[in-house]
């Protein structure tokens, strides 16, 4: 599943000399090792070895290698089993690890001299914890911890390298607190996530006249460009769900200003909220800028009013205003084959869950206790270089299991082209302003999501005309990864774009070799008028296009399920299908630059910069209803 361009990190490489002489264990290899810091972070200090860590050691889930062709079997619009999800009881028992994974890295830890009482399994199985300190977990993993701090603040616990013995390591995916950095920012007056939204500042005047859409975007221009003229009829059977991460948090007064300009019936209208490790309602000390409000207003103020009034739209806000939260904590919420024993991912990555000092989950939600919304749109993101490949991957089979389930998930495909948001690669894996290597953003690379691009209505446009990608303050996110390979669900697409469009960059620069390719479709990203913090303001961003594309689809699950058909689940292989390619609007104008580069360029058919275009809610909807 994986393909490497640049040496960031591995894992399972080299013999190591063992620190823990004991005949009945055999050798240690390295499991996995970061060659570089993320950008932002610095080593501070070692840490004292009486310092107590939670190890937690991810085990090798069953059946894992068969999850692919798993989901294509509900996905896919020409198997026999298409709409056919499945439970959440049946995801458990069929990727719950096996009794051998269990018990040898139980046996092992036990030989290696951890007490038989300090070793606990999840209820799911799928995690052993052990309660350690620095020194016994140093000795275990033959690896040395040190505090790292964060620019803003933060700090967070780390190594750069560690090691399992040799019959150990099929049995583990990857363990925590090591080497990863998916660590949630706490610092309130930073963004907690690397894709955000971008302003150019307050407006005078609002144009809210089809004509104008190539000055400011409003609904109404949403509206035309995707044909999404539709009135709701499932009701309450019909879902969609927002996720902010804090300290990103909305303002009711702003979503009534813009309600009361676009949304009829929506004044004094509320998410529904659905708290995560003590996300909250906005209060009065919740900070009031761009910075705090702009992520999650735009957000809100979109979804809501194109999904229309009558059709719920649930707000996960993820995390408290002491920690913050991580996608990890979100991913806990959904699927209780992920949490750990006490609920919790690693406290130096990922929230405490849930977070007891503030309150966590009400009664009777805990780990996989939130029911997820049928299509999920989140406008957050990493570089996919910030983690660990194991540690992408557990993440990214996550988002297929929820698949399986049924939920369509959308993440933004990322704002500078094919940069990251800490800048471009170097060759020692490194991220810096001027890097020369493309920079792939996650988990918009993971193959079990749609990632979704931006485009824009140019100066002089109308809404008739072809879209272009967007060039104007951000550009869209899109490339190859350096971690998953292609599904086969765009293969051809994919294969047919570069044998048109021959990349004319060195192959040390992008990876090559047949990997992921995003993003999978798009949406307009540029000159929204957005409500925050009492004034209009225009706004730019694939953050702007994802809860777009969420709202078209809930629309399309909408009327299948008032026919009593089962939601649309993980559409990609759908879209990628022949009799569905044709509902895109095709997007050939415009490149995303990073890196020195043009980055890629547009062109019939899918592309690296809008995929295969924008969606048209008319011919989208009458095919869906046919499958």
């Amino acid at each position: 599943m994986r393909s490497f361009l640049i040496p960031v990190l591995s894992f399972t490489l080299g013999l190591a000399a063992s620190a823990i002489a004991d005949p009945t264990l055999s050798p240690w290899r390295i499991h996995e090792q970061r060659s570089n810091i993320p950008a932002g972070w610095n080593r501070a200090r070692k840490l004292d070895s009486s310092v107590s860590i939670p190890l937690r050691f991810a085990l090798a889930q069953s059946n894992i290698e068969n999850i692919e062709e798993l989901l294509y079997d509900v996905s896919h619009p020409d198997s026999s089993n298409y709409g056919n999800h499945w439970s959440a009881s049946q995801i458990a028992a069929k990727f719950a690890p096996s009794t051998e994974s269990i018990e040898t890295v139980r046996s092992w830890l036990i030989e290696s001299g951890v007490e038989p009482h300090r070793i606990k399994l999840s209820p799911t199985k799928g995690w052993l914890e052990v309660a350690s300190t620095v020194e016994e977990a140093e000795n275990l993993l033959l690896a040395k911890y040190h505090m790292y701090d964060h620019n803003t603040g933060t700090k967070h616990i780390a190594c750069e390298s560690y090691h399992l013995p040799e019959h150990v390591i099929p049995h583990v995916d990857f363990v925590t607190p090591t080497i990863h950095f998916d660590a949630r920012i706490q610092k309130r007056d930073q963004y907690s996530r690397g894709i955000t939204p971008k302003t150019t500042g307050q407006i005078d005047s609002i144009l809210d006249q089809i004509e104008d859409c190539d000055q400011q975007i409003t609904p109404i221009c949403l509206r035309a460009l995707y044909g999404l003229w539709y009135q709701p009829v499932a009701g309450s059977s019909n879902s969609y769900g927002i996720v902010e991460y804090t300290p990103q948090i909305y303002v009711q007064s702003d979503l009534d200003m813009f309600a009361k300009n676009f949304s009829t019936g929506l004044e004094g209208v509320s998410p529904t909220l659905v708290s995560i490790d003590g996300g909250t309602l906005p209060t009065s000390d919740s900070g009031s800028s761009f910075d705090y409000n702009g992520e999650s207003n735009l957000d809100l103020e979109y979804g809501m009013t194109l999904v229309t009034k009558g059709q719920n739209v649930t707000l996960y806000q993820v995390g408290d205003w002491v920690q913050g939260g991580s996608f990890n904590t979100f991913l806990d919420a959904l699927d209780g084959t992920y949490c750990t024993y006490d609920g919790g991912d690693d406290p130096s990555q990922d929230p405490v869950y849930p977070d007891t000092a503030s309150g966590g989950y009400d009664g009777n939600e805990e780990c996989g206790g939130v029911k997820p919304a049928n299509v999920i749109s989140t406008s957050y993101g990493y570089n996919e270089a910030d983690l660990s490949a194991a540690y992408a991957i557990r993440q990214c089979n996550e988002y297929a299991k929820l698949g399986l389930m049924g939920v369509t998930f959308l993440f933004s495909s990322g704002d500078s082209g094919v940069a990251g948001s800490d800048g471009c690669l170097n060759a020692d894996g490194t991220q810096t302003a001027d890097g020369k290597i493309f920079n792939p953003s996650f988990p918009a690379t993971c193959p079990y999501v749609t990632a979704v691009g931006a485009t824009q209505v140019s100066p002089g446009q109308n809404v008739w005309e072809p879209e272009n990608a967007c060039e104007q303050v951000i550009y869209s996110g899109g490339g190859f990864s350096n971690y998953f390979s292609m599904p086969s669900y765009q293969k051809g697409a994919v294969e047919g774009y570069l044998e048109i469009n021959p990349i004319p960059y060195s192959k040390d620069i992008y990876n090559s070799t047949g990997s992921r390719a995003y993003p999978d479709l798009s949406a307009n990203g540029a000159n929204y008028v957005v409500a925050i913090d009492g004034s209009f303001q225009l706004v730019y961003g694939t953050s702007a296009a994802s809860p777009v594309v969420g709202a078209i689809l809930t629309m399309v699950n909408d009327a299948r399920i008032a026919r009593g058909k089962p939601p649309l689940g993980f559409i990609n292989p759908t879209i990628y299908s022949t009799a569905f390619v044709p509902s895109f609007k095709d997007v050939t104008n415009g490149t995303n630059p990073g890196c020195g580069t043009l980055g890629f360029n547009t062109t019939k058919g899918w592309d690296p910069v809008t995929g295969l275009g924008t969606p048209y809610f008319p011919s989208l909807l009458a095919k869906w209803l046919t499958l």
